[in-house]
């Protein structure tokens, strides 16, 4: 089992050790009114590096690198002040969407030899994230909600809590030390845009789009800054990848900034630009 120490420090900073090691757990911060916890701070060692999955994973790598950079791209990315309660890994997997990314990510990382030691009282019945208590097993998720799985990782967005501090430490200490719990997240994360982009090219009818623009509409999803009919407007566009681009512009430039430039950085070095999506497939083909 892991102990948890952890301290405030530098006025808003709290550290965390875990078998005798020092680490950053996350900043405190306030957001609308919500106080939480934010980590967003690491070395290049420490984030996603599609050329070391690409062997692996093919385009699918290059395709997620997008939208890592624009989620921060570290494996320990962090915050727990939002209406998620909880949000981690290096694509922002969020806790309050039923079957959503991150629940999938917490079921299988239960799955892996030291689940046991961060999350002891912790198990999967029937597919479920169950908490092992003295009166019974108390099923925390479902299809419907994620209230219980948000109670346990974060009790309240009102204040920081030792409960979130402790369970925020875990997963960071987890995903720094276990390279099993850092390829897990790709592997999820790849696999969720995989059957999302399946959904989207029904939605949007897709097939036969080139994969920037597929890229684009899944990273919009993924934060969700626009709805359907703003990207269907933005298809109809005679430029539509500069159309997608502008959604969300004035909110978010920061982010476009990003997906900019990792767009034009991967189409210049060919690995974007040269693949369309086949429906019948569910996947990319390249372009001849």
């Amino acid at each position: 089992m892991k102990f948890v120490g952890f301290s405030l420090e530098e006025g808003n900073r709290y550290f965390g050790r875990i078998d005798g090691q020092r680490f950053l757990i996350g900043n405190r911060v306030s957001y609308l009114g919500n106080k939480g916890l934010m980590n967003v701070k690491g070395t290049a060692a420490q984030k996603y590096d599609r050329a070391e999955y690409r062997p692996e994973f093919g385009f699918w790598a290059d395709f997620i690198h997008p939208t890592a950079q624009a989620e921060g791209a570290l494996f320990h990315t962090l915050n727990t002040y939002d209406r998620a309660r909880f949000t981690f890994t290096f694509l922002q997997m969020a806790a309050h969407v039923p079957n959503g990314d991150f629940v999938t990510f917490f079921r299988r990382l239960l799955a892996l030899p030291n689940a046991r030691d961060y999350f002891p009282d912790l198990r999967l019945e029937a597919g479920r994230i169950v908490r092992v208590e003295n009166e019974g097993n108390h099923i925390l998720e479902d299809d419907q909600q994620t209230d219980g799985l948000m109670d346990y990782l974060n009790p309240t967005a009102r204040e920081v809590e030792d409960t979130e501090i402790i369970q925020a430490a875990k997963f960071v200490h987890w995903a720094q030390q276990d390279p099993a719990h850092r390829r897990l997240q790709i592997e999820v994360g790849i696999d969720h845009f995989k059957q999302k982009l399946a959904r989207y090219a029904q939605q949007y009818d897709l097939d036969g789009n080139e994969d920037r623009i597929c890229l684009v509409i899944c990273d919009i999803r993924h934060q969700g800054r626009a709805k359907s009919s703003a990207i269907l407007a933005a298809l109809s566009q005679p430029d539509p990848l500069d159309a997608l681009l502008q959604l969300g512009q004035n909110t978010y430039p920061e982010r476009i900034r990003t997906l900019r430039r990792e767009i034009n950085r991967l189409s210049q070095e060919g690995r974007l630009g040269q693949h369309r999506y086949d429906a019948a497939r569910a996947d990319f083909v390249a372009i001849n």
